[in-house]
């Protein structure tokens, strides 16, 4: 639950959403594979990130009432602003990261394009994930390629039109 009370910034609904990543996971299909690979907290992790903060997650639709804002403290409130702040850009990253976690707990093939892209972004230069994977350069360069044109598709789905 600790997890779930720093994802969820202490709000008063940290336990309901570390209960619901919990139940989500044990009924997930690759569950298990993702457990024997290490993975498991990390997909825990981003099940409890989603649940809390995107308003298209399972979890939302079933517990969450509509229209319902989470709350700021007044020191919080004070320091936003309107023009200091990219809607479009929060909607589309958030859109982004449920899509690659949705492709992390897919097919092999799409599984696989996802954990390069993300290393991609932690560090955007082929030859040094070449080295560390011992995968080859091109098929690292066309796996984040067709991971790029998969999210756009994505998007396009989902209605949401952002350009990068």
């Amino acid at each position: 639950m600790l997890m779930s009370k720093k994802i969820c910034k202490s709000s008063v609904e940290y336990e309901d959403v570390g209960h619901f990543a919990i139940a989500e996971f044990m009924e997930h299909e690759r569950g298990q594979e993702l457990v024997d690979a290490g993975r498991g907290m990390n997909f825990i992790s981003g099940i409890i990130w989603r649940s809390f903060n995107s308003s298209t997650s399972h979890y939302h639709t079933v517990y969450r009432q509509k229209g319902r804002v989470h709350g700021m403290t007044s020191n919080e409130f004070e320091n936003v602003s309107d023009t200091d702040y990219n809607f479009e850009q929060d909607i589309a990253t958030e859109a982004i990261q449920a899509i690659l976690e949705d492709m992390l707990g897919d097919t092999n093939e799409l599984w696989f394009r996802a954990m390069l892209f993300q290393m991609y972004l932690e560090t955007p230069n082929y030859s040094q994930i070449s080295r560390r994977t011992k995968i080859p350069r091109t098929s690292i360069s066309q796996a984040v390629d067709e991971c790029r044109e998969y999210i756009k598709e994505q998007l396009k789905n989902r209605n949401i039109n952002y350009e990068f």
